[in-house]
């Protein structure tokens, strides 16, 4: 059993501490990499990814959240620059608490603390999995460490319960993949019965 799925704060919580509810466009940036953090950002509905770019411009893919998830904590508790963008993939609802604020909370309900640190070991957890995935030349290999790192967020364990809600092409920029490559190999392992596909719609 997983020590916590997704965290996600109550709203009303949040609400109560301060937090507004933003609503953004598709392709809309939600910050950028290098500034500061500020606020605590929790997705009420919509997809978000965190990306960023080499000295070439090429785009890499850090992670696609959706919703009641949370985005940038990492930055926010640490008070380092954000080393990521956060980009809408849709249009987005999301609830943001200044910082300040968020700290407040975490004193008067240290049990949400508790939950958030598992929550990140988890995610950190699972993120070393992925990384040790993507060294490796085995495109199956990748995409089973990508997989196993986006099941991580959900309260899903059994075998084809989680639905994999990315494009391809999103799968191709996440694991550093050609498109091509990456249709082959999920065909392969749909094959070998390691997930489903369903309408073209990846089971995991």
């Amino acid at each position: 059993m997983k020590i916590i799925s997704c965290m996600k704060i109550d709203e009303e919580i949040l609400r109560s501490f301060g937090a507004e509810t933003k609503t953004y466009q598709k392709k809309e940036i939600i910050f950028k990499e290098e500034e500061s953090p500020l606020y605590y950002y929790q997705i009420i509905s919509g997809k978000v990814k965190e990306n960023n770019y080499d000295e070439d411009g090429k785009e890499f893919i850090q992670n696609i959240l959706g919703d009641g998830q949370s985005f940038g904590d990492f930055s926010m508790f640490i008070q380092k620059k954000y080393p990521i963008n956060a980009v809408c993939l849709e249009p987005c609802i999301i609830l943001k608490l200044p910082r300040k604020n968020f700290a407040e909370l975490l004193r008067i309900h240290p049990s949400i603390s508790v939950q958030m640190n598992a929550c990140l070991s988890q995610r950190l957890y699972y993120k070393v999995i992925m990384m040790k995935s993507l060294a490796s030349q085995n495109p199956a290999k990748r995409l089973y460490g990508l997989m196993e790192y986006l099941k991580s967020f959900q309260d899903c364990e059994d075998s084809f319960s989680f639905p994999v809600e990315l494009t391809r092409q999103q799968i191709a920029d996440l694991t550093g993949l050609r498109v091509e490559t990456v249709i082959r190999t999920i065909k392969k392992m749909a094959n070998d019965n390691l997930l489903q596909i369903i309408n073209r719609r990846i089971l995991y």
